[in-house]
This record gives structure tokens, sequence and C-alpha cells, in this order.
């Protein structure tokens, strides 16, 4: 079957999602009439996520394609920019965001944050099984499945990813050796639901202050740590001269290039000490080390954490954040872009599956909030950092200010370290639930 979208031409494509961003902040902008009334109850980093979601399920975009030929012959098409937004981007907006943190202020934020982070965990390995069971009950074939086929084989990678990350989820294949070929149907899963769960969230953001009084949550941590970064701001701001602007890029684009550096040796290097481990499941508890990905991201937050100690800080004054922002919405675009709304009616099955299992992830985590009283920015991040990993835990808690992004990070490397054997343990218990 042909799926090509109008535009295939990864500069058209960019030039659309950048289109879709400056829509969202114009209008957003509007204090007067339609837009000032829809953007109370939508927010705007929703907005800018949900429009490329829209571009992709009209087809005038899309992440990946099959052309077919007049000879019948099927060529895979694939777009780069998602790619480039989370290997360059990112990467890049975690150093300018983070050289003005105060590390200190962020230990302050104190055991709520990991309390909510350990509950978005626990709540992926009991939601499996516990989807498995009550899907069972209705579609017993859903839940089917002997040998390399059995879908909870196949619904363990979805563990790996919601708990880690990519690294994770490859293991979790290897590991249960779940039929590659319907393996396709998982990643489609993982990519429809989690999407779902990120933009609830980011509806959420728009609302939390009548969330956190719901939650009767104490947010004078996380406001004091924005204030102090604010009043930072503020005494070091200035009007940036060309100079500021080129050692900005330098400072975040020579951190992305180390960190790539450094990366391009750890990660053969461990790759090669994991592999020979002779434990296969010690082995592949540790997969995720040899994941580029894992080390480019832990190493450009720590260039920016040394960066915030020296005077580099001070360009937040010029703006650093604001660049790092841009480059956030960029990554929000192209990971908006990756979701085809129309897919959310295909294999449903799997589907409820999957959102059944971020229902019960999701409850907990309100639960234990209202219980604690932690404010809803540990709820979004801890989840984020569970199922959105590296790559959007950041996104929500910059949301919520742009100095926030750092605990993001730090919670989803975290996710990493205990995505296999977290997982390991879901699958376990989906096994059980699914031959019962």
């Amino acid at each position: 079957m042909d799926t090509t979208p109008l535009f295939t031409n990864d500069t058209i494509v960019f030039g659309l999602l950048m289109l879709s961003l400056g829509f969202v902040f114009f209008t957003e902008s509007i204090k007067t009439g339609f837009w000032s009334k829809f953007y109370k109850i939508v927010p705007g980093l929703f907005m800018a996520y949900m429009v490329p979601a829209i571009l992709t399920t009209v087809g005038l975009i899309s992440p990946e394609w099959t052309s077919v030929s007049e000879a019948g012959i099927e060529t895979e098409g694939r777009s780069s920019l998602y790619y480039v937004a989370s290997r360059y981007l990112l990467p890049a907006a975690l150093v300018l965001m983070t050289l003005s943190i105060d590390l200190r202020a962020v230990f302050n934020l104190g055991w709520k944050a990991l309390v909510m982070f350990f509950t978005g965990t626990i709540g992926i390995v009991i939601g499996g099984p516990i989807a498995i069971l009550i899907i069972a009950y209705f579609s017993p074939s859903t839940v089917g499945g002997i040998g390399p086929d059995a879908v909870w084989r196949g619904l363990s990678t979805l563990a790996g990813s919601w708990i880690g990350g990519g690294a994770n989820q490859t293991a979790m294949l290897e590991i249960y050796e779940y039929n590659q070929a319907k393996y396709g149907a998982m990643v489609f899963v993982d990519i429809v639901v989690a999407n779902i769960w990120m933009a609830i969230i980011l509806i959420g953001i728009g609302k939390r202050d009548r969330i956190n009084r719901w939650l009767k949550a104490d947010t004078s941590s996380i406001e004091e740590l924005k204030e102090k970064v604010s009043t930072f701001s503020e005494k070091v701001k200035r009007n940036p001269s060309l100079t500021d602007i080129m050692i900005i890029g330098a400072i975040a684009f020579g951190a992305v290039g180390t960190a790539h550096l450094c990366a391009g040796y750890l990660a053969p290097f461990f790759d090669k000490l994991v592999a020979g481990i002779e434990s296969p499941t010690t082995r592949n508890i540790f997969t995720f080390l040899g994941s580029s990905f894992f080390w480019m991201i832990s190493i450009s937050t720590l260039i920016a954490i040394v960066l915030s100690f020296t005077k580099a800080k001070n360009y937040e004054g010029a703006g650093a954040s604001k660049f790092g922002s841009v480059f956030i919405y960029i990554l929000v675009a192209s990971i908006g872009m990756k979701m085809d709304l129309t897919l959310i009616f295909d294999n449903m099955g799997l589907i409820a599956i999957g959102v059944i299992w971020m229902t019960i992830h999701a409850l907990m985590l309100i639960g234990v909030a209202k219980l604690i009283k932690a404010p809803y920015f540990f709820l979004a991040v801890g989840s984020q950092a569970n199922v959105g990993g590296a790559a959007s835990a950041p996104i929500v808690a910059s949301a919520f200010h742009p100095s926030l992004a750092t605990v993001g990070v730090l919670l989803a490397v975290f996710g990493y370290a205990i995505g296999t054997i977290a997982a390991i343990g879901c699958t376990i218990l989906m096994e059980l639930a699914a031959v019962s």
C-alpha cells in the first residue's frame, strides 16, 4: 500500500512545522476575541504538538512512508527531522536551559519528585498484567498466542519503552524473542498511547494551578527555584549583541559536539563490555549503557551543570534559555509529526490494552500525588521520565519553567538505569496473567 505523503522533502516539511509553530505563537499572542478564549482552555504547547499531528493525519507530511512504483516495487521513506531535533537540538536546549540552574535548589525539591517517579514505574509494572486480565475477559484472542507469537512477549517491549527508553525496549525484544514480524504492531501501540497520554499531560499543564489546588500541593520549592532563576536572569539581563548570540551558539553546539564525540567512544566500549557478560539476563539489564543517545543526553547535561558554576551562566541574561526553548518547540513539533490520529482506530484490541495500561499508570500517579500533596509538576515529569524518556521529559518540565528541564533529564536518565529490570518484573506478571 502506497502511503507517500504530499510532501517528502525535509526542507519543505521543516518549513511547514515552523509555520505551524509561528501560527501557534501568533494566535496565542492575541489577547482578545476567539483566540484569547481558546488558549485559556488549550495550552500553546499542546497546539504546537497537535497541529503537526493534524498535518500528518491529512497526509501532507509523514515521519515514514512506503512508496510503490509502477512496477509494483516498494521502497521505504523516512523523514530525518525527528532524528535531527532529538540528537542535535534537544541536547543543545538542555545545555542552554541548564546554564543558569541552581543545582542545590534542584535537590531541595525534595523526596516527592522521586516518589512520583517510582509511582509511575510501579504503575507501568502492575498496569500491564491488569490490562491483560481485563481484556482477556472480553477478548481472549487479543492476549493469546504461543511461543514467539505470544502477545505478552510483545507487550514486554512496551514495558521496556515506558519505563526506560528505546535501548530498554530493544533489550526486551531480545530477552523474550518476540516475533519481529509482529513487532511493528507493538511499536504502533507505543506511539499512539504514549502520544495520547503526553497530549493529556500538556493540557493539564495549562490547568496546573487548579490541579494543584485540588491536590492541596505545596509548590513552594518549585516556586523558589523558579524565583531564583528569574531573579538571576533579571540581574544579568542585557540586549544581546551578535557576539553574545554567537557565543551562546558556540556553548550549545560545542557541548553537543563534545557529547557526540564522547558518546561515540563510550557507547561502543560499554556495548562490548556488556556483550562480554556471561549471564543473558544481567547482560540485557545493562544494554542501555551501549546506547549512544543515553550517553549523549547524560554528557550534555553534565557539561551544562559544570558550566552553571562558571561565568558562562551569565549568558542567561542574553537569552540563552529562550534559544533553548526554540529548540524544544521544534522538537515538540517533530514529535507531533509522528502522530497519525486515524491510527487510533487500527488494531483496537492492542490499543485497548495500552489505554487501560496507561490509565492504571495515571490513576496511581493521581492517587499518590493526592496522598502526599505532590505538585502537578512532579506528577507530569515523573510520568514522562518513565513513558517518554529523555526526549519528552525535558519538554514537559520546561513547560513549567525552562530552568526545570534538568529535573526531567535527571529522572529520565534514572529511568534508563532501572528500565530493563523493572520491565522484566512486569513481563513476568504479564506472562502469569496471560496464562491464567
